[in-house]
């Protein structure tokens, strides 16, 4: 159904000979098709960070009427004026009662320079509506339901405990699995440098994601008429443009730019195997890299199921200060770092040098326990984790679901030193 492997150079067709198989752009493509080139990156990239594909499709992109602007104000929230640095967290949503698509569904909680973060509830599927981003690729991470990608270079369906990747520019729509009721999910916009697989360095070849179970959608495509709706993001605006037929048209590909999804539990978790709780970077799935070694625009960290056995060590994590900005929430049980208050569907915030860590019952607990070996289960959380501190829009501050107390969980903490 899929296929296999990170940043690997696939080729697939969804009738025989619709792929050109000598060249890319023949004088007459097979089977009336048109060739088009999607690039992810500048054509002189070298070889290892080169984006593209080729797409042979019923009709070139271009074919619709101009993109004229287009409102929604869920998915372009204008940031806060001024934020102070205190730590920031959100109950979960509640869900929305009225019918509405992916589009209609997104949150938008926070964002800067390189990145947005948002939210997402859907309860009906796209059916005459597109989406693309033109700003930068997505990354979905879900939390209830089954996200269906539809996208031109096939399907993907991703369960929570899974994440997905659309790249800059592709256009898609998001179904409602048959017998689901709804989906929701947590979404990351990035406008730098594509997601890719950590440098391993001294963990060696075989640790933490394997390239190869990354899956990318074989060809599928669409052959339908009447008017259909695109939306897109572009230069942080909304677009929308007419069209008399599904974008959805690509009968064939090959090429190494395309969505792809990967299932978390197949992630080799490294941890301590004698003292001291290691830093998160070892559970870094993805990262777009920046031009200063080390400093990411933005790391994808999971905290997964996995066993817990360091020796005279506080095991959660420990209290700290960071330069980087955490974003983060939860997708399945409960984080060991908070006893309470932090739900599946719920975020939070901790931004650049702002003090965080486990609360006060937490600690005191963990302080005090008798260290045996202890697994872990059941629990997923993440963390979108940037260079640039994460400016909190005006609806996120100010909705219903922000938790004004917060900061009350470690105010139980007392002092032990005389």
């Amino acid at each position: 159904m899929y296929l296999a492997g990170f940043g690997n150079h696939h080729a697939t067709e969804a009738i025989p000979g619709a792929l050109p198989m000598e060249q890319n752009s023949p004088q007459k493509c097979p089977l009336g098709l048109y060739a088009e080139q999607l690039s992810g990156s500048a054509f002189t990239r070298p070889r290892h960070s080169n984006l593209r594909s080729w797409l042979y499709r019923a009709l070139p992109s271009l074919v619709h009427q101009d993109y004229t602007p287009y409102t929604l104000t869920t998915i372009n929230a204008p940031f806060a004026p001024l934020q102070a640095p205190n730590p920031l967290r959100w109950r979960p949503l509640e869900s929305k009662q009225t019918a509405h698509e992916f589009i209609d569904g997104l949150h938008h909680i926070a964002g800067n320079r390189f990145l947005n973060a948002y939210t997402y509830q859907y309860n009906q599927s796209m059916t005459t509506r597109y989406f693309s981003n033109n700003d930068g690729e997505l990354l979905f991470v879900p939390y209830e339901g089954t996200l269906c990608i539809c996208s031109e270079l096939g399907r993907l369906e991703v369960s929570p405990g899974m994440i997905a990747v659309i790249p800059r520019g592709i256009v898609f729509k998001i179904e409602l699995q048959k017998n689901e009721h709804q989906a929701a999910g947590y979404l990351c916009e990035n406008a730098s440098t594509p997601l890719t697989l950590p440098q391993l360095g001294l963990i060696g070849a075989n640790g933490l994601a394997s390239p190869r179970h990354f899956i990318y959608p074989k060809a599928a495509f669409e052959v339908s008429e009447g008017e259909v709706h695109l939306i897109c993001k572009y230069q942080h605006q909304l677009w929308i443009a007419k069209s008399n037929h599904s974008p959805l048209n690509v009968v064939a590909w090959h090429g190494n730019y395309a969505p792809y999804c990967y299932d978390l539990s197949l992630f080799n978790t490294i941890n301590t195997v004698s003292f001291d709780h290691p830093d998160p970077s070892i559970f870094t799935v993805l990262t777009s890299e920046s031009d200063t070694p080390g400093v990411a625009n933005l790391d994808f960290v999971i905290f997964p199921s996995r066993w817990m056995v360091a020796e005279h060590t506080f095991r959660p994590p420990y209290f700290h200060r960071n330069v980087m900005s955490e974003f983060m929430g939860l997708v399945i049980g409960a984080y060991d770092a908070k006893e309470e208050g932090f739900a599946v569907g719920g975020v939070s915030v901790h931004n650049c040098m702002t003090g965080h860590g486990p609360d006060a019952n937490t600690y005191n607990k963990a302080s005090n326990k008798v260290l045996k070996p202890q697994h872990y289960k059941n629990t997923l959380a993440f963390m979108f984790e940037s260079r640039e501190t994460w400016q909190i829009t005006e609806t996120a501050l100010n909705h219903k679901s922000r938790e004004h107390e917060y900061s009350a969980c470690w105010q139980d903490l007392t002092r032990g030193f005389y």
